[in-house]
């Protein structure tokens, strides 16, 4: 069976299960946790001969000679007790829980997966099955799962103009399902790149460093690296499920990719006396941050500091609300601008995000010994958003669009940049002298103020106006919650 087909089969079955009301996220649980016994038992047989440490009581062969209710129960057990095993397989069926409730599509699904060798397969192949998948998921607007979901082409620009070196360490302090591990993964194994065996080695098991609270966006992670030939089925995690921002960072890493979840507060639900749920304010109480706040945003920007190595680059996906906020934000940034060398600044437009009414930026800075200089010269900055309009659906970002801004950028010689229309320089002492510092800075007209005939088609319009009102609506939720409540000085 070729890739193809057998990628159609994967998606045709995920839709008769839609029928009996699971779900994408569902769906790729399940996939997940039966390639990974099908992917260990493969890895026993001759020639590889492996102990995956996979109990023989709950292995691929104990599996799949069941079918009707043995079959449900069997996998009810084996799933909790592979849950309570140590390292990689611990953490793939960490309190996983069976979401097919027809013994029969759960025996058909062993059965596809039973049909295939799938270490035959090509690790694009396998990779790229998988992607589409996670990416499938994260258009299902009702599962949520687009806010652990980066748009590819932009992964790439970032990636690209960052330039990562073999032998080097990368982290991402909110991974989700691992689309920046896999970016640089991509960019080390290039057709004209020829790592020498010590280089691959490093990058298989050395060279990623993340963290993803959620429990199940965790697991797609590690399988999603997996499949994608990083880490081992018998080794340890490259991801910990852990709250990145609650203490400083355990290993400093030569760079740091990442887009930290939307929201701008961070807050965790707690039940009252009368059994009521409510959400509190989370402040993280961290000696090596510059400011303790609220703001998940600016925790994040502040842990993503402490990460680095002193030679350490950075390249941040953040919202606008991080350009120009006061307060904390206005300290941090000045902090920021003094302490690193923040040099770019990417200007994202909107429609790009599975998560509407964001309107966000990339922020690139290297970091720098603390020796109490000035390391930021100037920002160079590049308006993607100005006269830019896309959709999911209709017009989604493709790494085309982002070629100007790498041609700008000049990944080979930072030194050598010319300004454009789109790409314009400000030096230090002209953005500490804005108001609160903001980095907040536009210079392009809108063309469609001017020229009604110039409007974008009314889809585009229509969904931009989406956008606008949900961030609206964002800013509102997050004034409203931080107002006291009636009866509270």
């Amino acid at each position: 069976m070729n890739s193809n087909t057998l990628v159609q089969k994967i998606w045709n079955f995920c839709n008769t299960l839609r029928d009996d009301g699971v779900g994408y996220g569902d769906y790729l649980e399940q996939l997940t946790y039966l390639l990974f016994l099908k992917l260990a038992h493969e890895y026993s047989l001759p020639p590889h001969n492996r102990d995956t440490r996979v109990p023989r009581s709950c292995d691929w062969a104990s599996l799949r000679d069941k079918t009707g209710e043995p079959l449900e129960a069997h996998y009810i057990k084996l799933l909790h007790k592979l849950g309570e095993e140590p390292g990689m397989l611990g953490a793939i069926f960490f309190k996983a829980q069976n979401k097919i409730q027809d013994p029969a599509k759960l025996a058909r699904l062993v059965q596809m997966i039973d049909a295939e060798n799938w270490l035959s397969l090509e690790t694009d192949v396998k990779g790229d099955l998988y992607e589409g998948l996670l990416q499938k998921n994260a258009e299902d607007t009702k599962s949520g799962a687009g806010q652990y979901f980066t748009p590819r082409p932009l992964i790439q620009a970032m990636v690209e103009c960052v330039q990562p070196e073999p032998k080097k360490t990368v982290g991402d302090p909110a991974c989700g399902t691992g689309g920046f591990f896999l970016g640089v993964h991509e960019w080390l194994t290039r057709k004209d790149s020829h790592l020498n065996p010590s280089q691959a080695r490093f990058l298989r098991h050395e060279t990623f460093y993340g963290n993803e609270i959620v429990a199940s966006t965790r697991r797609m992670c590690l399988m999603n690296l997996f499949l994608h030939n990083i880490g081992e089925l018998d080794g340890a995690p490259a991801v910990e499920r852990s709250d990145a921002l609650v203490s400083e960072p355990r290993v400093l890493v030569d760079y740091v990719l990442a887009n930290p979840p939307f929201g701008k507060k961070s807050s965790m639900t707690i039940t009252n006396e009368d059994g009521e749920e409510d959400r509190d304010a989370l402040t993280y109480e961290r000696q090596d941050f510059w400011q303790t706040t609220s703001n998940k945003q600016l925790n994040f920007l502040q842990h993503i500091v402490s990460m680095l190595k002193t030679t350490g680059q950075a390249a941040v996906v953040l919202p606008d609300n991080v350009l120009f906020e006061g307060g904390a934000g206005e300290k941090i940034r000045r902090k920021l601008l003094e302490t690193c060398d923040v040099h770019t600044l990417l200007r994202l437009p909107t429609g790009i995000f599975y998560a509407q009414g964001v309107k966000a930026n990339v922020v690139f800075f290297d970091a720098k010994p603390k020796d109490g200089k000035v390391h930021t010269k100037g920002v160079w900055i590049y308006d993607l958003r100005t006269n830019k309009h896309f959709t999911l659906k209709t017009r989604p970002l493709k790494r085309d669009d982002l070629q100007d801004f790498i041609d700008c950028y000049h990944p080979a010689n930072r030194q050598r940049r010319k300004e454009t229309e789109r790409f314009k320089y400000f030096d230090y002492k002209t953005l500490v002298a804005r108001d609160k510092a903001s980095l907040d800075i536009f210079w392009l007209k809108d063309d469609s103020l001017d020229n009604l005939d110039d409007l974008p088609a009314p889809d585009i319009l229509a969904q931009e106006i989406v956008e606008h009102l949900e961030a609206a609506l964002a800013s509102f939720r997050d004034v409203a919650a931080a107002l006291p409540r009636s009866g509270e000085q």
